[in-house]
């Protein structure tokens, strides 16, 4: 992937995330759950692509640590609180129940 390629070619690892994060959106139209666990993963998928590619387009925004650091976050966070929304929860973690329990009051 250099420079000699069609922008269209270069810019293949930002269009993979960001047509991962759309059909995340229209999942969740119908199983929230589901889709925003699609939409983490695209974030995830963007971390891994910014480390491991030597030339991903324009999802190199800042530096290789700071995109890979931000995508992770955002995508571990959205996969996180996706696997532990309400009703059924797949991750219960007794700390954050007692901080919200503390922050609410009840």
């Amino acid at each position: 992937m250099g420079a000699g390629h069609a922008a269209p070619y270069r810019q293949w690892p930002l269009l993979a995330v960001c047509g991962g994060v759309l059909v995340g959106l229209l999942v969740t139209v119908a199983e929230f759950r589901t889709g925003t666990l699609i939409i983490g993963l695209s974030l995830l998928a963007g971390a891994v692509m910014r480390r491991l590619m030597p030339s991903v387009g324009m999802l190199a925004v800042r530096s290789p640590f700071t995109d890979m650091v931000t995508y992770g976050v955002l995508g571990l966070s959205i996969v996180m609180l996706a696997m532990m929304a309400q009703p059924d929860p797949w991750v219960k973690i007794p700390v954050l129940e007692k901080i919200v329990h503390f922050v609410v009051g009840r």
